[in-house]
């Protein structure tokens, strides 16, 4: 079966470390759970302390109304105060081969 994946990397807010960023997405993890289509979401860390975070959803618009909500519905959430908005980079592709 088809899916995608959105795909955000971006770096910690000054004064802030992935492990910030972590702790502050309890309310952002228990909103995508309960989102239509949800799969998965793995958090990563590069060794230069960027984030890379991957969520699979059963759609492309799946991913794309719940990214909307997490920047409306979720706007007071404390994960937005620890991220350096202008390093995020997202994006929305569909799963192209499984093993």
């Amino acid at each position: 079966m088809a899916h995608a994946l959105e795909i955000t990397t971006l770096s910690p807010a000054p004064g802030c470390t992935a492990r910030d960023f972590v702790a502050a997405n309890k309310d952002i993890d228990a909103y995508l759970a309960a989102r239509d289509g949800f799969r998965w979401r793995k958090i990563a860390v590069g060794e230069d302390g960027s984030v890379i975070d991957i969520v699979a959803w059963d759609t492309q618009e799946q991913a794309r109304s719940a990214a909307a909500g997490i920047m409306t519905e979720m706007s007071a959430s404390p994960v937005h105060t620890t991220i350096d908005h202008g390093t995020v980079d997202w994006r929305v592709v569909d799963v192209a081969h499984v093993i």
